[in-house]
């Protein structure tokens, strides 16, 4: 039998060995990162409002991306396509995971026929619309923190994550590597533009992972909250 060459015995050795070296890199890190900051602690349940489901639909003791599309969803399929696939169709296995759309009284029509544009015939269980009267939705849309306001037509393109006890989850610091580096002012990331394919699929996508994680670890009892991007800001403005 011919004897393998020194040089493809070393080749295939670092071939070998460097993703499990990676691995290892990673192991240690998977234990130790910040919880998903708690922006605001008392979004307002949705007890005025009526649904299409034949659950009552609430953001209690769920896990809930929380959307407003207005008197017209029909304007803002792009929206609720995004949501769909980038969101809803990542997550939907994820327990007691949903996505509620929040329409006015009188829509009801205008949700179905959105339902069809953005629907192949998949599971969409966790997927609600409720209806509520306009001020019931600016009560609930001001129970959030948000970027920006609702408009005319209560509508807006930024979708919020709340968490199983009613807080609104993001960042506080939203800062990259390099600005923290260079000081510069911290800024939040309260809401998530679904119009913005960049920031759902990479920045709300690793923030439910991350909530998803809490979750799963405060199940095992491993879950420790003493760690918060919030503290590390204050720890640099002292």
């Amino acid at each position: 039998m011919k004897k393998m060459p020194l040089k493809t015995k070393l080749v295939l050795g670092v071939l070998f060995f460097l993703p499990v070296l990676f691995l290892l890199m990673l192991y240690p890190s998977s234990h130790n990162y910040n919880p998903l900051d708690m922006v605001e602690n008392e979004v307002s349940e949705l007890q005025f409002f009526s649904s299409t489901s034949e659950e009552e639909v609430q953001l209690k003791d769920h896990i809930t991306i929380l959307s407003f599309l207005g008197t017209q969803p029909l304007d803002h399929v792009i929206a609720a396509s995004n949501l769909k696939e980038l969101v809803y169709d990542k997550f939907k296995g994820f327990k007691t995971f949903q996505i509620v759309i929040v329409l006015p009284k009188g829509a009801e029509n205008k949700a179905l026929q959105l339902q069809k544009e953005i629907n192949n015939y998949d599971d969409m269980r966790f997927w609600h619309y409720v209806f509520g009267e306009p001020n019931d939705i600016r009560n609930v849309f001001n129970s959030l923190k948000s970027e920006e306001p609702l408009d005319e037509t209560l509508f807006t393109d930024h979708i919020f994550i709340i968490d199983r006890d009613l807080a609104q989850r993001g960042r506080i610091d939203d800062r990259e590597d390099k600005e923290v580096e260079r000081n510069e002012a911290v800024y939040p990331l309260y809401s998530y533009d679904c119009i913005e394919v960049a920031e759902v699929k990479n920045k709300m996508s690793d923030d439910l992972r991350i909530l998803f994680t809490e979750y799963r670890q405060k199940r095992k009892g491993k879950f420790d909250s003493s760690s918060r991007r919030a503290e590390d800001i204050n720890a640099n403005d002292n």
